[in-house]
């Protein structure tokens, strides 16, 4: 009976310790994140800092980690004792983003052999008060000239890309004299910032550099590339606009590459988006 009890507890002493040694190994080789949102000039920007935690990693080096904002990379680093195995960083936050979830990725073996693929994940909710959101731009006048081009009446496309009124057409004429038309059906991407002053009205926004799809002369398959500024008043002489049209299947094939340049008639307006 005295052995039987002695290597019962012998038994269950080895069990314990080997569970501790296992949540140990575990726990000890998990990347940790920390992740915050702000506003720097009207565009929402993450910074985060990432731990890789191996207090029982004697040598070598930590693997990759990976940062990815809503499962796309943005960022990689690799980790020594040297740097007591943090880094960080800040990026700017996906165009209409309400809210990012920061993952830290450990993409490669770590230097005692354990494998690759442990990931933490935080979510932050981007400030209500910076630009994506919260901005629109539309023309004024009968019609905007940009040195020949010209952008239809009506024109409106919003920051964070959900209302239903965005829309954009630009008509101009190449060498030879032939007219060309792009009339935009999906708009895509946004990134608006406050680079001046777009007064009057007060707006939070006067730039924005944006993307969408559409029509070419009656033709479906383009992408438009855009930025418009809003620099106050009077618009003709102070606001600009640049576009660059090709075929999204087949981006050397350009159709219009129009740099961003001065507005010669009518208006760009930045407004506080309608909610």
């Amino acid at each position: 009976m005295f052995r039987r009890t002695v290597w019962l507890f012998l038994v269950a002493t080895l069990a314990i310790c080997l569970q501790g040694i296992g949540a140990s190994t575990a726990s000890a080789h998990h990347p940790t994140i920390v992740a915050t949102a702000s506003c720097s000039n009207g565009a929402a920007i993450i910074s985060y800092t990432s731990t890789s935690w191996d207090p029982g990693f004697i040598d070598g080096v930590n693997p990759e980690i990976d940062i990815l904002f809503d499962g796309v990379k943005v960022d990689m680093g690799s980790y020594t004792f040297a740097n007591n195995f943090q880094f960080s960083n800040q990026k700017p936050a996906p165009a209409a983003a309400l809210s990012v979830d920061v993952e830290a990725l450990a993409v490669g073996i770590w230097g005692d052999g354990f494998d690759p693929g442990q990931s933490a994940v935080v979510t932050v909710t981007i400030p209500s008060d910076c630009s994506i959101g919260i901005g629109r731009f539309t023309g004024g006048g009968k019609q905007v000239d940009i040195s020949g081009l010209t952008i239809t009446k009506g024109f409106e496309v919003d920051c964070d890309l959900h209302q239903p009124s965005n829309n954009l057409e630009i008509n101009w004429s190449d060498a030879s004299g032939g007219s060309h038309h792009f009339h935009m059906l999906t708009f895509l991407s946004a990134v608006c910032t406050l680079n001046g002053n777009p007064k009057p009205p007060v707006a939070p926004v006067n730039t924005i550099v944006a993307s969408g799809t559409g029509r070419y002369d009656g033709v479906d398959g383009f992408t438009v590339e855009f930025t418009l500024i809003d620099n106050g008043e009077p618009g003709a002489g102070n606001d600009a606009a640049g576009f660059k049209v090709y075929e999204t299947l087949n981006p050397s094939n350009v159709v219009l590459n129009f740099t961003v340049q001065f507005v010669t008639k009518g208006n760009i307006q930045a407004h506080v988006d309608q909610k």
